[in-house]
């Protein structure tokens, strides 16, 4: 329980705490909002001290960074570990809290300073002992076995110390209205006694299929759409792009690269265009031997007959004297047909010789082309070789593109089969869970259920059940839909918390409960919530701290006069510059 809040300025109200129900409450100037700014009576302030001291970061907005705080101490006495301690820390020096009193059974030591031999630790040992001391966090515990979404510190407390500011009000369930889904599971599995290792683990889950989703997103907005299709496709192409490969490896293996290979080429061509021209040649005296064949056939002399006859007729009509002349004619004839086969004898038997000549050379040539071909096909030119080893090393990319391509989309099947498979097992875990911790979930649901029929007629209803996403914590009354409706499952929701802890000897044994609570609420439910809350306080030894405004109170008491006792002798105000929780304006 909380002893005492106070603080180094002057002019602050330092604050006296009872055990039980206390509250603190507000008068508020004519025409004030319910809104009012933290510049109004603090009421919001004191909520954010108890943060602060409990080890809450202090970021750009925080109230302890304005410049009015900047050396500002602001100190709490409280019980811990059944024993008082004294608490301190400033904005200035946010990284420390002094500490007072005994500490035996802390997990941490606390230091001494050097210089004014006062006793601190650092804030994160501070949240560590806290987290040992209220709830059993192991020390070091988030550093090894629980990480990631393991339950924090900070996060539990924020059950039972809620902040307006941060949407505390707004679902029983959650002390955050930015507090993840995984968040609200690990931290109410925890509290109320169940395995929270199993929401941890489904996390885990929820995060790696997160990871496959994103990358198949980034991959789609980089114009990658179809890099991943699917593996039966990808097994195919690469096994057939991989065969390709393989085969231009062995005509490289086998390749041999001559160095006269372009001379030898040239050599077979110009020895191909060499029996071109021969083959013509002997194809153009071929048609000369087949004419003088038929020359020499037709080159017969004429009968000797014939030539008398034609004498004898001539004779007829010429004169005597050329008679005389026929032997000489003859033998002129006779010559002329001698020398006519002579010259056609002659001219076939050179242009056979011409064609021998060139089939005996045409067959050398032959050879040795085919020699040529042999080689040329036996071996390869040097950019050959190359144009090769490109085409390979571009195949080869293409195979290990899609062989990581085939990796990647292999994974991402495997593991989207094994997050189904996870799932279910975590799913039968969940359910095996709240088999064998019956009596925990039964104790939950039926303080939500007397808190609530203690609030209105028909009682309202906690569900915790195993769904196929995690835990599931719904809570509900009559008419859930109104704010007021919702602030009182909050309130009953937070009771059946400490009925939980107090059982369990955990929690920081105080529960906070701003005024934004009550907005829209009834004020008879106000006075029987106060009421139950005083009650609870009373029996499970713990102690509720409310902040109320005076005018509210005084309708509420009218009803309850009884709750007039619990109210604290500070008060704060709105309407004087001096009436606030730390006694000036500021900002």
């Amino acid at each position: 329980m909380i002893r005492r809040i106070f603080s180094s300025l002057r002019s602050f109200k330092t604050l006296e705490l009872y055990a039980g129900l206390n509250i603190l409450l507000a008068e508020r100037s004519v025409g004030a909002s319910e809104r009012q700014t933290r510049n109004g009576a603090g009421k919001t302030s004191l909520v954010e001290i108890i943060h602060f001291l409990a080890g809450g970061s202090v970021d750009a907005k925080s109230l302890f960074r304005t410049a009015e705080f900047q050396d500002v101490a602001f100190g709490a006495e409280f019980d811990l570990a059944s024993e008082p301690v004294v608490v301190e820390r400033s904005s200035g020096e946010s990284r420390r809290v002094y500490v007072s009193g005994s500490s035996s059974g802390w997990p941490i030591a606390p230091a001494v300073d050097g210089h004014d031999g006062r006793t601190f630790l650092t804030n994160a040992d501070w949240l560590r002992t806290l987290g040992a001391l209220w709830f059993g966090l192991r020390d070091g515990q988030e550093e090894a076995e629980a990480k990631p979404f393991a339950p924090s510190f900070r996060s539990l407390f924020s059950y039972f110390v809620r902040r307006e500011g941060a949407g505390a009000f707004k679902m029983a369930t959650q002390q955050n209205d930015k507090q993840a889904a995984a968040d609200v599971q690990v931290n109410l599995s925890y509290l109320l006694g169940l395995d929270w290792r199993i929401p941890q683990q489904w996390e885990q889950v929820r995060q790696r299929e997160q990871a496959i989703k994103s990358l198949r997103r980034a991959l789609k907005e980089a114009g990658f759409g179809g890099l991943l299709p699917d593996v039966a496709r990808l097994r195919s192409r690469l096994a057939i792009v991989e065969r390709n490969a393989q085969a231009l490896r062995r005509q490289l293996d086998e390749f041999r690269v001559l160095a006269e290979y372009h001379e030898l080429e040239q050599e077979a061509s110009a020895t191909t265009r060499f029996l071109n021209d021969l083959a013509n040649s002997n194809a153009i005296d071929e048609e000369l031997i087949a004419e003088l064949e038929r020359a020499a056939q037709a080159e017969e002399a004429s009968s000797e007959t014939q030539l008398e006859r034609v004498y004898a007729e001539a004779g007829v009509v010429l004169p005597e004297r050329i008679q005389r002349r026929y032997d000489e004619v003859k033998a002129f004839h006779a010559s002329v047909i001698a020398n006519r086969r002579s010259y056609l004898e002659s001219e076939l038997i050179a242009a056979r010789s011409r064609c021998e000549e060139r089939r005996t050379q045409m067959a050398a040539l032959d050879r040795r082309r085919g020699e040529i071909m042999a080689i040329l096909r036996a071996h390869g030119a040097l950019e050959q070789f190359s144009a090769l080893q490109e085409e390979y090393a571009r195949r080869v990319g293409e195979f290990e593109q899609l062989r990581r391509q085939f990796q990647m989309a292999e994974e991402i099947a495997a593991t989207r089969a094994r997050a189904e498979v996870e799932r279910t097992q975590l799913h039968l875990r969940l359910q095996q869970d709240y088999h064998e911790q019956s009596s925990v979930l039964n104790d939950a649901i039926l303080a939500f259920e007397d808190v609530s029929s203690a609030l209105y007629e028909r009682s309202g209803r906690l569900t915790i059940s195993a769904s196929d996403k995690g835990p599931s914590f719904e809570v509900s009354i009559h008419g859930g839909k109104s704010k007021g409706v919702n602030n009182m499952q909050i309130f009953c929701f937070d009771m059946m918390l400490m009925r939980v802890v107090s059982k369990r000897a955990m929690g920081p044994r105080f529960l906070v409960h701003d005024s934004h609570l009550f907005d829209g609420v009834d004020d008879r439910q106000v006075a029987s919530a106060l009421a139950i809350g005083q009650r609870e306080a009373q029996e499970l030894g713990f102690q509720y701290l409310v902040t109320f405004n005076s005018d509210a109170f005084e309708r509420v008491a009218g009803l309850r006069p009884v709750l007039r006792g619990a109210v604290l002798p500070t008060r704060l105000s709105d309407a004087r510059e001096d009436g606030g929780l730390f006694g000036f304006r500021f900002g």
